[in-house]
């Protein structure tokens, strides 16, 4: 049996049913023999490699599954750098196969000879290069048990040309190799009781979701516990998703553009149970004084988080779903946290919100008709951005695997591909993209292969004609002093999308809105909507860098026409 059929056996004993492609020489012998012996397993290609691995990331999002990327040696496989960058940051687990040149010309500088092992080693949970035939499967297991096991990430595998044809005497292995850099531990039943005291002998205790909770498959645990307990909670922007039954109980996001009311409740809170959450710098502000009346506990499959961004009172290493079942099964009963849940909502009665000015078209306004008109199941993929946060203090986002972003990379160009992945992984459920002028033109060509695909999919454009969260931090920094944010040369962004064959309308009359998003969102198949939005709104509220969570500015002086 050739390494091509070798590599074939290991996606099907890994149920790959799905591979996010662009073809090139160096992986020819494995596309031929999935066009030859796969026509079960589906080949998605996108136009540019970066695009093709955010598809591969969006589809394990989505599904819970491993995406897995295909692609040429050099400039193929440099491409993947970006997307592979994102998954690394929000624990997404891919398997990257890279094709390399012959192993007799590695390192003579061959034609799309690019050492692949070193440039991505910062930002994989492990690369590996396969240098024998006999090590193929073996590697490759390991690739795909790595990438999903502990916390998930991506795992690069570059197996040269001559690997992919090599003859070899084949006898596949009972089982994957189990391996983890996290490894399951016993539960530490003395540390869980701890955390139970703390939590009952708490005034004000707050449960802090990060996005550790939809990568673990938690929220349903997490939700009953909330209910079980009656501790409100807050989320994360990675973290939201969560749907607690009971009512008031989810306050909002926190951090840098979170709500007040979130904020406001961590501010207040005497303990925080804090579930898969690296404590970035985008929620903490000024680290001295995040939470900083409150104890904390730390729940994290990853130790190395344990304590690293902020100083934990205990730390609890291991799985969210096993200690939240711990939980629920010791939770007493006699817990009144009713006090808490009135003064939390009393604060949000005071602070309704600012309402939307006259004027221009506001995103909020785009937005939240979005949010009351598409089905309560929607998969919502932001870009990057302006965009990114209205959505987060906005749109309704309370299912398991519904919101689907770039948190920690923050890339640009992220939403297109891999609201394609998320669609083509979850055919079940409509799917909205919400994107930025800036950030929609950075993968713009994708959209020929959602109408290629003739996949369903709802593009929402928020265009100000700006990089608006660049010019609003130019605003409130540098005092109005704008820098190459002006998007000179946007096209007519309807125009385009008729050129790709997806149906398209602007809407820029406020008036109209309810209207345009009626039929926006019952269209049938792909359809975007160009809405030409206020170019000085900004998301508000908002926590300057490096201030406490409870400065929050409300406000900005000349940031609407």
């Amino acid at each position: 049996m050739n390494g091509a059929c070798i590599i074939l056996d290991v996606f099907r004993r890994h149920e790959v049913d799905t591979i996010f492609s662009y073809i090139g020489g160096s992986v020819l012998p494995i596309f031929d023999e999935l066009q030859r012996s796969a026509p079960d397993i589906r080949l998605v290609r996108l136009l540019h490699e970066q695009a093709v691995t955010h598809a591969a990331d969006g589809y394990a999002r989505a599904t819970g599954k491993t995406g897995v990327v295909l692609v040429t040696s050099g400039p193929g496989a440099t491409n993947t750098v970006t997307g592979i960058a994102t998954a690394y940051m929000d624990s997404v687990p891919l398997v990257v196969i890279t094709g390399q040149v012959p192993t007799f010309k590695i390192g003579t500088d061959a034609f799309q000879e690019t050492d692949i092992i070193g440039i991505t080693l910062p930002i994989t949970k492990l690369n590996l290069q396969v240098r024998k035939p006999e090590d193929l499967e073996k590697s490759l297991h390991r690739a795909f048990t790595l990438a999903r096991s502990g916390r998930p990430g991506p795992v690069l595998v570059d197996i040269p040309l001559d690997i992919q044809s090599a003859e070899v005497c084949f006898r596949p292995v009972q089982s994957a190799p189990a391996e983890s850099r996290w490894t399951e531990l016993e539960p530490d039943i003395a540390t869980w009781k701890q955390a139970l005291a703390m939590l009952t002998d708490s005034h004000r205790p707050l449960v802090l979701s990060g996005g550790g909770v939809t990568t673990a498959g938690a929220e349903e645990k997490v939700n009953a516990f909330l209910d079980r307990s009656g501790i409100p909670a807050v989320t994360t922007l990675m973290g939201q998703g969560i749907r607690p039954q009971r009512e008031g109980l989810l306050i909002g996001p926190i951090g840098m553009h979170g709500t007040l009311a979130g904020n406001f409740a961590l501010q207040r809170a005497d303990l925080v149970l804090a579930l898969g959450t690296r404590f970035s710098d985008r929620i903490l502000g000024h680290t001295g004084s995040f939470a900083s009346r409150a104890r904390i506990i730390h729940v994290d499959i990853d130790p190395a988080e344990l304590g690293k961004n902020r100083r934990v009172d205990l730390a609890v290493s291991g799985r969210i779903d096993r200690v939240m079942d711990w939980l629920l099964r010791e939770w007493p009963s006699g817990c009144d946290f009713s006090h808490w849940r009135e003064e939390l909502q009393a604060f949000r009665d005071a602070h309704p919100g600012k309402p939307v000015e006259s004027g221009f078209l506001k995103a909020r306004t785009v937005l939240e008709a979005a949010s009351r008109l598409f089905p309560e199941d929607t998969i919502v993929v932001a870009d990057v951005g302006q965009n990114q946060m209205w959505v987060s203090q906005c749109v309704r986002l309370s299912r398991p695997r519904s919101f689907l972003t770039s948190g920690g990379m923050g890339t640009m160009g992220y939403a297109l591909p891999a609201a394609i992945g998320a669609r083509l992984g979850q055919p079940g459920r409509p799917v909205l993209v919400i994107a930025g002028d800036g950030g929609l033109q950075m993968n713009i060509q994708e959209l020929a292969t959602v109408s290629a695909r003739g996949l369903d999919l709802k593009i929402l454009l928020l265009d100000n004609g700006m990089l608006g969260m660049v010019r609003q931090w130019q605003q409130l920094l540098f005092q109005g002093r704008y820098v190459q944010v002006e998007m000179e040369g946007n096209p007519d962004f309807c125009r385009v999308a008729r050129a790709f064959g997806i149906p398209a309308f602007r809407l820029s009359n406020r008036r109209k809105v309810e209207e345009a998003m009626r039929h926006f969102a019952a269209a049938p198949g792909s359809m975007l909507l160009h809405a030409r939005i206020d170019p000085l709104e900004n998301v508000l509220p908002m926590v300057p860098p490096g201030k406490p969570l409870d400065q929050m500015i409300t406000e900005m002086e000349g940031g609407t026409k």
